[in-house]
């Protein structure tokens, strides 16, 4: 529901450019704003899609935090060690070790700038950030600089509002005597007009605030096929189907003044890209989170079942202080 504030906003094609960018949203919120477009999650806005929730029905769009047991990216594999407490009867503790993007994942404003001019979101200069082990030990004393744009900005907002499901998987099945005219693990561009009507056929009308969830195949693809396949995700130069790159692709992300966008497929836009990355857009200029590696195979069979592609969405990332990237912990309900 937009609100005077929403009403403002400027359209793609009225934001300043920054140098060869154009659509660059840094003054929308101000020079201080650590949220992106997660500031569309008014509490207006939260209280008005609670009203999806009809059923109760809820549904998990996590992955097993195991998966994929191999990553894409060069990425560590997640370790879980389960360990019994000694002398204690029953009881036990577990250690989990995770690269935060290995497999189900927001990208937060720390993970990906404009490559060329090494910036990152609000014009701020890659060399800005500590790296390395990050040790924050008092909670009454913690540098805002240390932690800036960190996940814990959305973690303690809550990325929550109405979600949308463009199920693209059925949208083209459908269209292709129920065959997916491409395959999710190669380089293939999903175009803007596809998404448009996706919405369309599913009767979708979209709302300033909406979390758009795209369901493209990876993970269908994924569970078909052999556990060799899998594992050489990890050994061979990455290549995905993903949205394309594109001007009417960002005017479509930004005047649909969607508060997130996620996909079940490993890097949301096409890879490798045949040019700029989306990235540097959607999260450099605009502040808006990116979300991959969705489980959303059973959503899109309630959706299916029910006629109904929207739902109230939660989500509630890692409070890590200053933290790069987060699993969501992300739940639809119906």
């Amino acid at each position: 529901m937009a609100t005077a504030e929403t009403r403002r906003l400027p359209a793609y094609d009225e934001l300043p450019k920054f140098k060869d960018f154009s659509g660059c949203a840094w003054e929308v919120w101000g020079k201080d704003d650590q949220l992106g477009t997660i500031n569309l999650l008014t509490d207006d806005v939260v209280k008005e899609a609670s009203k999806e929730i009809k059923t109760g029905k809820a549904i998990c769009l996590n992955w097993p935090i195991q998966f994929p047991s191999r990553p894409a990216f060069g990425r560590i594999p997640p370790t879980h060690e389960v360990i019994f407490k000694e002398g204690r009867g029953a009881v036990h503790d577990d250690i989990l070790h995770i690269n935060t993007q290995s497999g189900t994942q927001w990208d937060g404003l720390k993970h990906f700038g404009l490559l060329e001019h090494g910036v990152f979101y609000q014009n701020t200069p890659a060399s800005f950030f500590q790296t390395g082990q990050i040790k924050i030990s008092n909670p009454t004393d913690v540098d805002p600089e240390l932690i800036k744009f960190g996940i814990h900005n959305w973690a303690q907002h809550g990325i929550c509002g109405r979600g949308v499901l463009l199920d693209m998987v059925k949208f083209y099945c459908n269209a292709n005597g129920g065959r997916l005219p491409y395959d999710p693990m190669t380089t293939h561009a999903i175009p803007t007009a596809d998404l448009v009507a996706c919405a369309k056929q599913e009767g979708l009308t979209f709302r300033t605030g909406d979390i758009l969830l795209i369901r493209a195949g990876f993970m269908q693809r994924f569970y078909s096929t052999t556990q060799e396949e899998r594992d050489s995700i990890a050994d061979k130069p990455e290549t995905f189907a993903g949205i394309e790159q594109s001007e009417d692709m960002k005017r479509f992300l930004w005047d649909n003044h969607f508060a997130a966008v996620a996909s079940d497929q490993p890097a949301l836009e096409r890879w490798p890209p045949p040019g700029p990355h989306l990235h540097q857009t959607i999260l450099g200029l605009w502040g808006m989170p990116i979300g991959e590696f969705f489980d959303l195979e059973a959503l899109s069979k309630q959706c299916e079942q029910t006629g109904r592609y929207t739902f109230f969405f939660s989500s509630w990332p890692l409070n890590v202080l200053g933290g790069v990237a987060s699993p969501p912990n992300a739940a639809a309900y119906f």
